[in-house]
């Protein structure tokens, strides 16, 4: 008896991890310690950064509202994801609606509690960014354009948050910040061309829902070649170190982007085409070690 409640246990936390996405949650994490070390703080010791306690507690809180958001648009989408994704659905259905929801809660509230070390401001920020996470999930994602809009706005906040934390306002930093922008609206929209059974069954006003899946791959040819533009500008503009293998890489990897958009059919080639780009984000917070692997190395050693 005991055992088989012990597996039952795993199995509710194996299916919360499903739901709040821990894999990504942690990506985040390193991206905001790396980006804060090497890009908006490279001056700083770094350990003065890795343990300063205000840093810490503003991305722990980013990091729990993250969790909590991924519970309420879990939780709104249930049916949508029955029918987009049978197979992990089933899996987050273990944990009962009820549980989420006061999972959600609590994340929210410990949040709010982390921010208040870090100062008023915070807390009236992190405030906001649950607010607007909720509104997101119950009413906007289904207004044309605004849900692709807000979703994209919604997975850069944390990196924002850090931003204003260091008040580093350099140009380099902006457009860096504007080719990691237009990879997420890529990978939103390319997730509308992927999700659009579901989305039909529950009324959603997308993209490739209202114009056809025609123009949602001439809106992403578009913006492919937008992202270029950023690619350009930090490998003959700025000095990035090594890191330009990395826009080297992910130009080759948009250009075979587009060719696989244009003969994209099916759900499991978009799902390729999500993939691709997921790989250029998880790709591009890794590689921003190589903007001076000296500094690095002579920082940590």
């Amino acid at each position: 008896m005991a055992a088989l409640m012990n597996k039952r246990f795993l199995l509710k936390l194996l299916s919360l991890f499903s739901v709040v996405r821990g894999y990504n949650i942690l990506i985040v994490v390193i991206a905001q310690y790396l980006t804060s070390a090497f890009i908006l703080a490279p001056e700083l010791p770094l350990r003065q950064v890795l343990f300063d306690d205000n840093l810490f507690f503003l991305i722990l809180s980013t990091a729990t509202v993250i969790a909590s958001g991924y519970i309420i648009n879990n939780f709104y989408d249930s049916e949508k994801d029955l029918i987009n994704r049978p197979k992990k659905t089933m899996l987050d259905r273990v944990v009962s609606q009820r549980t989420k929801l006061s999972v959600y809660f609590i994340l929210n509230f410990a949040a709010i509690f982390f921010a208040s070390y870090v100062s008023f401001r915070a807390v009236v920020f992190i405030s906001l960014y649950i607010f607007v996470i909720w509104f997101y999930s119950h009413r906007l994602k289904k207004i044309l354009f605004l849900g692709n809009l807000v979703a994209s706005i919604l997975t850069i906040t944390p990196f924002f948050a850090i931003f204003i934390y260091y008040k580093n306002f350099e140009t380099v930093i902006f457009i860096h910040a504007t080719f990691l922008y237009l990879m997420i609206v890529m990978r939103e929209l390319v997730k509308d061309l992927e999700n659009m059974p579901g989305d039909m069954a529950q009324n959603y006003r997308t993209i490739p829902l209202v114009y056809g899946e025609k123009w949602s791959k001439f809106f992403l040819a578009i913006l492919t070649v937008i992202a270029i533009f950023p690619i350009l500008l930090l490998t003959t503009r700025f000095e990035i170190g090594y890191m330009d293998y990395f826009f080297y890489v992910s130009f080759l990897l948009l250009v075979l982007f587009l060719l696989f958009l244009y003969f994209s059919r099916a759900k499991w080639q978009y799902l390729l085409l999500h993939n691709i780009l997921k790989l250029i984000i998880v790709a591009g917070v890794f590689s921003i070690l190589l903007i001076d692997i000296d500094e690095v190395l002579s920082r940590v050693f």
